[in-house]
C-alpha cells in the first residue's frame, strides 16, 4: 500500500524491507558486538599483521562493480573504507550487500589491509544488517570516486531535523563534542575549588533574578499559575543563606523573548555564588575559568576566530561603564536627564523612545553604542545602580553598583555582582521594580517576599556570577548563531 506523502525512493526502500524479511533477515537488530571503532581500527593497522575487526556504523558511500563492492562506513569516531568480494563473503552475504542502501546501519567483520591506492580498508568476511534506513539521508551527490558529500544546506531544515544534520555533517557533531568538553571542564574546575553543584526549581511560584518576561503554566492540583524560571539566582542565594557557602548550577533558563542569532527562549546558564567574596573575586574566578576552558578545548589561550586573534590570558582589560558610554555616545550618565538619553538613540533610529523608562534608555544606549566596540575579551565594570537591582552599591560611589559584565565580539557572556545582602535595601529595589512594572515595563521584577525573608536571616557577603554557556560555545566552536550550538533550538511551527 502506498502511503500519501512518501517519495518513490521511500517506497522503494520499503519494498526492499519486505524482500529482506522474506529472506529471513531481521532489518532492525537488537545488538551487535563490535571490537573497534573506525578510529581504533585505523590507528591499530599493522601491514605485517592481518588484524581482524568488527565495526558497526552507517553506510555513507556505496559503489558496486559486479562481483565487488566498495563502501564507506561512518561511526562516532570517523570513517573507514569497506571492501566486499562475492567469493570471499559468500553468495548469500553478497546478495544482502546488494540490498543495502546509503544510510543503513551495518556490522562488518573482516581483515584490515591497505589497497593499491594506499587506503586502509576492511576486507569483509561477514556483514550484518543492523538497521534499515527507510528514509534516505540528505547526503548530497556522489563524486567520481563514489563518495557522497553533505547535501543538507537549508538552515531551517538542519535545525528542525537535527538528527539528519548530525548524521550527514561530522563538523556539526564536533560542535556538540566541543560543548560537552567545555561543560565538563567547567564542572571539574568548580568542583576542585570546593563548589557544590545543586539543583533549583525550574517551575517556580514567582520568577526573578533577571529582567525578562516568563513562560507561564498552570498546575491543576494546586490550582495556581507557575513560571518557568528566568534565572537560578534567587534560589542559589537562598542556599548561601542556608550555609552552602559555595554553590553552582548549570541549568536551563527560559525567557519569553524574541529569537535571533544570540537569543533562544531556552538556553543554558552557569550561575555560581561564593560566600565572603565580592565582584573582584568573581572577576578573578571568571578569568581563570574561561581561560582554562579555552585552553582545554582549543589547546591554547590565544585563538583566531572570524579573522580576529582573541587573547584570553588573564588579566583582561577592565573598562568603566560610565566612561564607555561617554566615549561612544557622548552622554554623561551622572548628569543626563531622560531627554538627553533619548537624543543619541534617535540618531540610530531606535523607535518608541518616549514610552521607555530611564532604566531602559540607559540599557539601550549601552547596547547601541558600546557593545559593538567590545570585541576582545574584556570586563565592563561599575554599572549604574538603577539598572542593577540585585547588586550592592559601589563602595565610595553609591550611584554605581559593584557589577561587571564579560564581553567578547560585542556579546555579553557573563554578568556578576557583589550581591546585595541588605534585606531592607533589597525590598526597596523590588518596590522600584514593581513601580516600573506598573509604569509599563513588563520585564521588571516582581516583589519576592520570601527572598527578602531569606535575607533577613542573614546572607554572608557574597559574590555571584552567571555565564552564558551557549554564547561561550559559539566562540569556542566558531559559530555565529546560537541555534548552531543548541541541539534542538526553538522554531516556528512546521507548515
Amino acid at each position: 500500500m502506498t502511503v500519501a506523502g512518501r517519495s518513490h525512493v521511500e517506497e522503494a526502500r520499503r519494498a526492499t524491507l519486505e524482500r529482506l524479511r522474506e529472506r529471513g533477515i531481521d532489518p532492525f537488530a537488537y545488538r551487535y558486538e563490535r571490537t573497534h571503532t573506525t578510529a581504533q581500527a585505523l590507528a591499530g593497522f599493522d601491514p605485517d599483521t592481518a588484524g581482524t575487526v568488527r565495526l558497526a556504523g552507517r553506510l555513507v558511500a556505496l559503489r558496486g562493480h559486479g562481483k565487488t563492492t566498495f563502501a564507506h562506513l561512518e561511526d562516532g569516531a570517523g570513517r573507514m573504507q569497506l571492501y566486499f568480494r562475492r567469493d570471499e563473503v559468500g553468495d548469500e552475504a553478497y546478495e544482502l550487500v546488494k540490498l543495502l542502501d546509503l544510510g543503513d546501519v551495518i556490522g562488518i567483520e573482516g581483515d584490515v589491509f591497505r589497497t593499491r591506492t594506499g587506503e586502509i580498508t576492511v576486507r569483509a568476511r561477514a556483514v550484518t544488517l543492523l538497521t534499515k534506513a527507510l528514509r534516505p539521508l540528505p547526503l548530497g551527490k556522489s563524486d567520481a570516486a563514489g563518495d557522497v558529500h553533505g547535501g543538507l544546506a537549508d538552515p531551517e531544515t538542519r535545525y528542525r531535523q537535527r538528527y539528519a544534520d548530525l548524521a550527514v555533517h561530522p563538523d556539526v557533531r564536533e560542535v556538540f563534542r566541543v560543548r560537552a568538553r567545555a561543560i565538563s571542564y567547567v564542572r571539574a574546575f568548580l568542583d576542585e575549588r570546593g563548589f557544590l553543584e545543586v539543583e533549583t526549581p525550574v517551575l517556580q511560584p514567582l520568577y526573578g533574578g533577571a529582567m525578562a518576561r516568563p513562560f507561564t503554566t498552570h498546575h491543576n492540583s494546586l490550582d495556581r499559575n507557575l513560571y518557568l524560571r528566568i534565572a537560578t539566582e534567587l534560589y542559589l542565594k537562598r542556599c548561601v543563606v542556608g550555609g552552602l557557602e559555595r554553590v553552582y548550577e548549570i541549568g536551563k533558563d527560559f525567557r519569553n523573548e524574541g529569537i535571533d542569532r544570540l537569543h533562544n527562549p531556552e538556553f543554558t546558564m552557569l550561575e555560581v555564588y561564593q560566600a565572603y567574596a565580592d565582584y573582584t573575586d568573581m572577576m578573578a574566578l571568571t578569568e581563570e575559568m574561561v581561560a582554562g576552558v579555552v585552553q582545554h578545548v582549543t589547546g591554547g589561550v590565544r585563538i583566531e576566530r572570524f579573522g580576529r586573534l582573541l587573547d584570553f590570558s588573564p588579566p583582561w582589560p577592565r573598562r568603566s561603564y560610565l566612561e564607555l558610554v561617554h566615549e561612544h555616545a557622548g552622554v554623561d550618565l551622572r548628569t543626563a536627564d531622560d531627554d538627553a538619553l533619548r537624543a543619541p538613540l534617535r540618531t540610530r533610529g531606535v523607535e518608541a523612545l518616549d514610552a521607555l523608562p530611564r532604566t531602559k534608555l540607559v540599557d539601550e544606549i549601552f547596547k547601541e553604542f558600546v557593545e559593538p566596540t567590545l570585541q576582545d575579551p574584556s570586563f565592563v565594570v561599575d554599572f549604574p545602580i538603577e539598572v542593577s537591582p540585585l547588586a550592592k552599591p559601589k563602595r565610595g560611589d553609591p550611584i554605581l553598583a559593584e557589577r561587571f559584565e564579560f564581553f567578547v565580539f560585542g556579546r555579553e557572556l557573563a554578568n556578576a555582582f557583589s550581591e546585595l545582602n541588605d534585606p531592607d535595601d533589597q525590598r526597596r529595589r523590588f518596590a522600584a521594580q514593581v513601580a516600573a512594572r506598573a509604569a509599563g515595563d513588563d520585564e521588571a521584577q516582581r516583589m519576592d517576599e520570601d527572598f527578602v525573608r531569606a535575607l533577613e536571616y542573614g546572607m554572608p557577603p557574597t559574590g555571584g556570577m552567571g555565564l552564558g554557556i551557549d554564547r561561550l560555545i559559539m566562540v569556542l566552536a566558531k559559530q555565529t548563531s546560537i541555534r548552531d550550538v543548541i541541539l534542538f533550538p526553538m522554531l516556528r511551527a512546521e507548515t
